[in-house]
């Protein structure tokens, strides 16, 4: 599953969608925002989306529910605010995109705008 975040303030995950629905208990979080220090680096820690979100975004709680809870036997379910969340603790960057294009290719080299940063934060597999 693939989830597109358009916002990220302190390492919180907000206006999301999939991007992909397919294979909902292996999600993949792209990241396609402005990032301002201390949204999504060190000291913030992983990034994460809640749970109620997640479940609107694959359909419903009986797809959600064996996938969550494979998530937690790999500790990716974490508590934050008094919420449960999806941890996703690892990431790389990608170039920018150009919204709208039908590949999803890199910015022009021409244009003298500068790149909106990006990151695409993978699933963790190391538990």
């Amino acid at each position: 599953m693939r989830i597109r975040a358009l916002s990220v303030f302190e390492g919180v995950v907000y206006h999301c969608w999939a991007v992909d629905s397919t294979a909902p208990s292996r999600p993949t979080l792209e990241v396609e925002a402005l990032l301002r220090p201390g949204d999504a680096d060190a000291e913030a820690g992983p990034l994460l989306l809640s749970v109620a979100d997640y479940i609107v975004m694959v359909g419903g709680l009986e797809t959600a529910r064996p996938c969550l809870v494979e998530l937690a036997a790999a500790g990716r379910i974490v508590e934050h605010l008094g919420v449960d969340h999806i941890a996703f603790p690892t990431w790389t960057p990608v170039e920018p995109t150009v919204v709208g294009s039908d590949n999803d290719t890199a910015s022009d080299p021409d244009d003298d705008t500068p790149p909106t940063p990006s990151l695409r934060v993978v699933r963790d597999d190391t538990n």
